[in-house]
């Protein structure tokens, strides 16, 4: 399990695995590890492997840990909703805390990011990352907020974006500062790059017949498995078990409604 976040996937992993396989579980977050170690059953614990460390890591991993290829990998993409209410590393606009936005404490965080990038540069990483249509809008009253006074949390950025769109901003349907936010994340993390990482090492992590499963929460991420799906497919290495992705249905999502935008890729490797 890449992103063991709160254990769900990795108990019913577990579960299926008992009583001689192994889980290796990671999450870049140590918090998110320390609590995972909690919430899971003892009598479970004997079967993990318990890694803080980034999934794009895996063909290192593997190695340091002494552990073969695997049969399976799991990667939920979305970012938890516990670091988004408490994690207290300012992913959530409705929050005023330290502009961090980062999985990683080694990681720079974003408040230092927005004084270093060009307003050009700015832009190009909202547009880019969330396809924000104010992007140069809003570049450009972060670079002017910060001449004034550094942006440092998040209610002084989300301040900042929402002064420069139209009040009649998406008609009221998401907050102003949504895409700018989800942009800035994805790129203080480099979400992107970490799982073009992983999806070209895919032969490298798993075994022939073990199977991938993807979780994508937006289309980019989503774009990159499918791709890479695609090309591996081609040359004969993989097997694609989904032809289109596996959407929830309506009872997940009105139990879970940040499940709505979840798209699900499975493959086999051959």
């Amino acid at each position: 399990d890449g992103t063991v976040d709160g254990g769900g996937y990795a108990v019913s992993i577990l579960e299926r695995i008992m009583p001689s396989g192994k889980l290796l579980a990671l999450d870049w977050d140590k918090n998110i590890i320390r609590k995972a170690k909690v919430r899971i059953e003892a009598k479970f614990q004997s079967q993990i492997v318990w890694v803080n460390d980034n999934f794009a890591n895996l063909p290192e991993i593997l190695i340091k840990n002494k552990l073969p290829k695997a049969n399976g990998l799991v990667l939920d993409l979305g970012f938890s909703s516990e670091q988004l209410e408490e994690s207290k590393r300012g992913f959530s606009f409705r929050k005023d805390e330290p502009l961090l936005m980062t999985y990683s404490e080694e990681l720079r965080p974003v408040r230092e990011l927005l004084k270093e990038l060009s307003e050009e540069e700015l832009a190009g990483v909202i547009k880019e990352l969330s396809g924000e249509k104010f992007a140069g809008r809003i570049a450009r009253a972060i670079k002017e907020q910060e001449k004034r006074k550094p942006i440092m949390t998040t209610q002084e950025l989300a301040q900042a974006v929402q002064g420069a769109v139209p009040k009649n901003y998406e008609r009221g349907r998401i907050h102003p500062a949504t895409r700018t936010f989800q942009a800035l994340r994805i790129y203080a993390n480099k979400e992107l790059e970490n799982l073009e990482r992983t999806l070209k090492n895919l032969p490298e992590i798993l075994k022939s017949g073990g199977r991938i499963a993807i979780v994508a929460f937006h289309s980019l991420e989503d774009k990159l498995a499918k791709n890479y799906f695609r090309n591996f497919f081609k040359v004969g290495k993989l097997k694609i078990l989904t032809k289109k992705p596996v959407a929830p249905a309506r009872e997940e999502i009105r139990a879970n409604p940040r499940a709505r935008s979840a798209k699900l890729r499975t493959a086999l490797i051959i």
